[in-house]
């Protein structure tokens, strides 16, 4: 039988509550790692840990507001006391372009600045709060779940494209400063993806287009259809492996097509 890709690791997921997040926690204990995921979100947390528990694996849930400047190293504290290390660090949690969508002129600034908190300050915070770990290790893997909007812009979500944007110089620098620590970084880039954040989005988008919402959906991306989260996993679970000991500083879109 094959060893599992991720065995004996501890994995510290954000934004793992549903979505993208949830799917790769899942998607990582399957593979032999131990999860700590964190979210607002309590109760959806708790049943991810009962869903692990349940197949064998070991999970612990971290309730918290990351857009709290001091979240991301309580966060780092709790992981390491309960787990006792951390070797991989997924930086999911974060605010859409669903989140206000208006044009920059009239786009609220209370929103931007909320938005660049949660989707760049707060991995940056998690990513330093982390690092003294794994360089002491010399050993580690970071994944940035940005967006194929931290490559090309998204009209009425400024704060959202700008923030991914920022996602990507945060793991270019962040991967040259560690290259020769055994440490790897790199984004996963996703296109649309079913998800809640992702139906507000592309409700937005249709009534501002005069589109039905599956006309809209089907024109998305090449490939006709918005991805399911467990499409992304496959991508995450390369980047922890060590499979991945060569790839650091890239950005590798998933995403039907849309962006190449």
């Amino acid at each position: 039988m094959n060893k599992r890709k991720l065995e004996g690791r501890v994995a510290l997921v954000t934004g793992a509550s549903r979505g993208i997040g949830r799917a790769i926690a899942r998607g990582y204990a399957r593979e032999g790692a131990a999860v700590a995921v964190t979210a607002r979100g309590a109760a959806e947390l708790q049943s991810l840990v009962d869903e692990v528990q349940q197949g064998g694996g070991k999970a612990l849930a971290i309730p918290a507001d990351l857009g709290d400047p001091a979240a991301p190293a309580q966060v780092v504290r709790q992981t390491l006391e309960s787990m006792g290390t951390i070797d991989i660090l997924v930086n999911n949690a974060g605010i859409g372009g669903s989140a206000g969508p208006s044009p920059v002129v009239d786009f609220d600034d209370a929103l931007w600045h909320k938005t660049l908190a949660l989707n760049l300050t707060a991995p940056y915070l998690l990513t330093k709060a982390a690092l003294p770990v794994l360089l002491a290790k010399k050993w580690g893997r970071i994944i940035n779940i940005a967006s194929i909007n931290s490559k090309i812009p998204s009209i009425h979500a400024v704060a959202y494209t700008a923030s991914k944007h920022g996602l990507l110089g945060l793991t270019r620098t962040v991967a040259l400063e560690v290259a020769r620590d055994g440490i790897t970084v790199n984004a996963i880039c996703p296109g649309p993806v079913r998800t809640k954040m992702n139906d507000r989005r592309l409700e937005y988008d249709a009534k501002r287009l005069g589109l039905s919402f599956a006309e809209l959906e089907s024109r998305l991306n090449p490939i006709g259809r918005r991805l399911e989260p467990d499409e992304i996993v496959p991508m995450a679970v390369l980047l922890a492996s060590e499979e991945s000991a060569a790839i650091t500083g890239q950005a590798f879109n998933v995403c039907g097509g849309i962006a190449t």
